[in-house]
């Protein structure tokens, strides 16, 4: 069994190149920010952009604290934004509550088995939005709220901005008035970091992720089932067809899950193992071998490489779980914001987040929170070449 850190991932490191300094790039991080429109309801929408020396940079907005894009050069320099997006707000109101393009997942992000859960002998009912189940965090989550900006911040090697949401107590069900603030900061060693922090007044459960759809040789450049992907993890949590965890932990060996080596998106997308059959895809929870320890220093988890552009994404997190999911649900009904539409596989997410259903199985990674603790989980995605 293969184990990875961050550490023991120096050797992938070296297969990457840094980004050449362009002479129409800034020679210190920065950060800008624009309008963005309204709300339907008249609420001003701001988006903020982080940029650094090498040509990378990350925009984000304050609605649903949202990545709208991310671009990065390729191997000739060519700057291509990476993940898929819409080019308004209303686009984003109008199809994002099910799609969660860049979005900010919460309270809790997968599934919750019938949408009930319970803490201190207490049973707590969920809206239900994916029948019979809740799927991050019922309708109209935090992705659909208007987040604070509580601070920005650069100097010469880092730029990045604090976003806050309060969720009050019940909303969706959940117990608990949760604070939550996520933290987008972009270094000039090309790594984007994502801090997540969250504080209750009641016991409840929190599970955190971003959403973000990535296509490494572009937004609107078709399908990613030629890109490499490779997940540092032996095992993975099986589900029922409703995708809800058995409750096993199970070996990806002889599977078509087993992807702890580069392998090609595609080269496995169609087979008939039954948990690629339920998802219609890959949409699978992976028990990483080595996760990084809360307020600790996050672990290698992932990495994808487009070979046409030369891009390379590595994940790292302090999460002990990673979804993997091949946008399976986009079927053509909407257009991306270069108006390219949109189908299956033409994304990937990496999702880093706790398993699925934690709170009904003792067994897996607990999700609670409790007064007078806080939550901190991060993830940070590295850019390079190859």
């Amino acid at each position: 069994m293969t184990t990875f850190s961050r550490r023991a991932a120096a050797h992938w490191a070296a297969s990457m190149a840094f980004f050449v300094v362009g002479s129409s790039f800034t020679d210190a991080a920065t950060i800008t920010s624009a309008p963005f429109g309204t709300t339907q309801q008249g609420q001003p929408v701001v988006q903020y952009t982080l940029a650094n020396s090498h040509g990378v940079s990350i925009t984000c907005m304050t609605h649903g604290a949202i990545v709208t894009r991310i671009d990065v050069p390729d191997r000739r320099g060519r700057r291509a934004d990476v993940v898929l997006g819409f080019g308004s707000v209303a686009d984003y109101e109008r199809y994002n509550g099910n799609i969660h393009f860049g979005s900010v997942i919460g309270r809790y992000a997968n599934r919750i088995a019938q949408g009930r859960f319970t803490i201190d002998g207490r049973t707590y009912q969920l809206p239900i939005n994916d029948p019979p189940n809740t799927l991050h965090g019922g309708p109209r989550g935090f992705d659909e709220k208007l987040w604070t900006v509580v601070r920005t911040f650069q100097n010469n090697t880092v730029a990045g901005v604090q976003l806050r949401h309060v969720s009050p107590d019940n909303e969706n069900g959940f117990p608990g008035t949760l604070t939550v603030d996520v933290t987008y900061t972009l270094t000039d060693d090309n790594e984007v970091r994502i801090d997540y922090r969250a504080k209750t007044d009641k016991p409840t459960v929190v599970n955190l992720t971003n959403h973000s759809y990535f296509n490494l040789a572009g937004e609107g450049s078709g399908s990613v089932e030629g890109q490499l992907i490779m997940i540092a993890a032996s095992t993975y949590t099986p589900t029922r067809a409703d995708s809800i965890p058995t409750g096993e932990i199970a070996s990806v060996e002889g599977t078509p899950l087993d992807l702890r080596a580069l392998t090609p998106i595609g080269a496995r997308l169609r087979s008939s193992f039954p948990q690629l059959r339920h998802a219609r895809g890959y949409d699978q929870n992976f028990k990483l071998d080595k996760p990084g320890q809360r307020d600790g220093e996050p672990a290698f988890a992932a990495r994808a490489y487009d070979p046409a552009s030369g891009r390379v994404l590595d994940v790292y997190t302090t999460q002990p779980g990673l979804q993997f999911y091949t946008s399976n649900g986009l079927d053509g009904s909407v257009a991306g914001v270069s108006g390219t539409t949109y189908r299956q596989t033409d994304g990937f997410a990496l999702e880093a987040q706790h398993f699925p259903d934690s709170p009904n199985r003792p067994s897996f990674p607990s999700t609670e929170l409790r007064p007078g603790d806080e939550y901190h989980e991060v993830t940070v995605w590295k850019f390079g070449l190859r």
